[in-house]
This record gives structure tokens, C-alpha cells and sequence, in this order.
């Protein structure tokens, strides 16, 4: 893969932001100490907040010499926030991650060592290694989640719902037919990688306590929606394996 975009970031940070006025200040903060070589962008995508987060998006962005700020909003849902980040995008890897940054900068690092880079890298809660506290309820829903993807769509990959590392290029290419509003976007840029034929390596990750509450309500209708959702990426497989039009390959 060739890269010859003048001025093109290392990496772009894709944080969607619903209601995340507590934690988003301490988040921006943390990736911009923790960004301090090359070049980068972080992009706050708001979707349908009813606090002040977008007002603590545009106070808390400030620009470094290694990171640039972008603060968007987008319709109400994770996926729909993920697409517009991504299109507005322009670095050379992008990582989609959420607005308490779950595993920290785990993933980042678990990135770092690895050469070459693979085309996507997945934060994974469950990959052996990965130190994960989950209530037993959490942890059924996410065991069938997995055996859903596996038994539907064929996937190999333990987690699809981490933190993803992925080509900008390919991901920019491919984002008009990632169109799940919601939590299944992940799923499809995953399955997508999958089907195309690419490598895709889980790392390990801890999960932080607070982030993964022990009181987690899950109704019948959300298990339907999600069993729905993969179905319909199923019938769209040949769409998900056709490369996009750029030709753009990983290294």
C-alpha cells in the first residue's frame, strides 16, 4: 500500500460521543499526552447528546503539534457516528474506539508491536491474554453474540465488538456500505476484512472496572435485532467480499 497524500496523519481517532460530558474532557486529554510523535487526528463525533458534550468537545479541542482536533455531530447511534467520522477522516490508520476509552491505550500499544501491520487490529476482550471482568449476564450475552457470528456468518474473529485499528484507505473505500445506525457497525467493517480475505490479528486488552457495570438489562427485542442484523449481513456477503472500487490492499 502506497501513502503519498501530503500531509496525511499517522492515525485518526474515531470517537463517537453520546451523553459523555463527565468523561469526555479526561479522554481528550488522555490520547493527546499519550500522542506525542508523528502526526494525528482525533475526531469527536456527537450523535444526539442531551448534555453539554458538545460543548465540552469544542472547549477540551485544542490543537498539539502532533494532534489535530475535529469535533462533528452526527444522527443519534454508534454506527451512524462511526460512518461520519470515517468520512471525515484522512489518516493513514484509523482507530475506532468509544468516548471512556474501555481498554485504555492497550490496543495502541499492543499496535506498536507489531510489523508488518496487519490490514485490522482488534482490541479483543476475547483474546486469552485479555484481562476481562464481566458480570455473568455480560458475559452470556457476549458468549452469544460470538455463536451467533459463528453459526450466521462464518466468522472467525472472537471479538468483533473491541477497538478496531484499520487501513484508513480500504476503510474510507469500503464505509458507504457500512451502514448499520448502531452497534453492528464494527460487525460489518470486521466481516467485510473477513471476507475480503485479509489478516486480522486480536491483541490483548484489560478491560477498565468501570466500564462494564454488573446491571445490564437485555430485552428479547434487542436479541431479535441483533439475530436480524446478521442475517441481513449474511445475504450482502457478496457485497461485503467485492474489493473496493480504489483497489486499495494492505500491506
Amino acid at each position: 500500500m502506497t501513502f503519498d497524500q501530503a500531509g496525511q496523519p499517522d492515525l485518526s481517532v474515531v470517537i463517537p460521543v453520546y451523553n459523555g460530558e463527565r468523561i469526555l474532557a479526561a479522554t481528550m486529554a488522555r490520547l493527546t499526552g499519550y500522542l506525542t510523535s508523528g502526526t494525528s487526528e482525533i475526531i469527536i463525533v456527537e450523535n444526539g447528546s442531551t448534555d453539554k458534550t458538545l460543548e465540552v468537545a469544542r472547549q477540551h479541542a485544542v490543537d498539539t503539534p502532533h494532534v489535530t482536533f475535529h469535533v462533528l455531530q452526527s444522527q443519534k447511534g454508534m454506527g451512524n457516528a462511526l460512518r461520519t467520522g470515517i468520512e471525515a477522516s484522512s489518516g493513514r490508520r484509523v482507530l475506532l474506539t468509544a468516548d471512556d476509552l474501555p481498554f485504555g491505550t492497550d490496543d495502541l500499544d499492543e499496535d506498536k508491536k507489531l510489523d508488518p501491520k496487519p490490514h485490522i487490529v482488534i482490541g479483543s476482550k476475547a483474546h486469552k491474554d485479555s484481562n476481562i471482568q464481566r458480570s455473568p449476564l455480560r458475559g452470556l450475552t457476549t458468549f452469544g453474540f460470538k455463536t451467533l457470528r459463528q453459526v450466521i456468518l462464518a466468522s472467525r474473529v472472537g471479538d468483533s465488538q473491541g477497538t478496531l485499528i484499520v487501513d484508513g484507505d480500504w476503510l474510507r473505500s469500503m464505509v458507504v456500505r457500512f451502514d448499520d445506525p448502531g452497534f453492528l457497525f464494527s460487525t460489518q467493517v470486521v466481516y467485510a476484512a473477513e471476507k475480503q480475505g485479509f489478516t486480522i490479528v486480536e491483541v490483548p486488552v484489560t478491560l477498565a472496572p468501570d466500564d462494564d457495570p454488573s446491571e445490564t438489562t437485555i430485552r428479547i427485542a434487542d436479541v431479535v435485532k441483533m439475530f436480524k442484523g446478521l442475517l441481513a449481513m449474511r445475504r450482502r456477503r457478496r457485497e461485503f467480499a467485492a474489493a473496493p472500487n480504489t483497489g486499495t490492499h494492505a500491506s
